[in-house]
């Protein structure tokens, strides 16, 4: 039975978003989501934080809470093997990008530019 694309993207989008938040401060996060935490609170100002999360100092929950989702892709037409998530306001060119393997299972996650 083929799948409901849309159901798929939603289904991947939620298991990325806890995938991401799990892995920060381990080892398996070091280069995703820990990385891109870490150097995006150095990097951007308190107005920024002000404005997304009322707060000069967010945690690193807070700070995944924002990621969006501006795509996905993969070798497939309507490819969903890679989704890649970012801030709001186009603040950085760094992502952090979730691939996922034929099964549905996430392979890896990935700070990215």
């Amino acid at each position: 039975m083929p799948i409901d694309l849309n159901v798929e993207i939603l289904l991947r989008t939620r298991k990325a978003l806890d995938a991401i938040q799990r892995s920060f401060d381990t080892d398996a996060g070091e280069f995703g989501a820990t990385l891109f935490v870490e150097h995006h609170v150095a990097e951007l100002d308190g107005e920024y934080w002000r404005a997304q999360l009322g707060t000069d100092s967010p945690t690193a929950s807070q700070v995944l809470g924002l990621l969006t989702l501006p795509s996905h892709w993969g070798d497939e037409e309507n490819g969903i093997d890679v989704f890649d998530f970012v801030l709001p306001g186009e603040v950085s060119d760094y992502l952090l990008s979730v691939r996922f393997d034929e099964q549905g299972e996430i392979e890896e996650i990935s700070m990215e530019s």
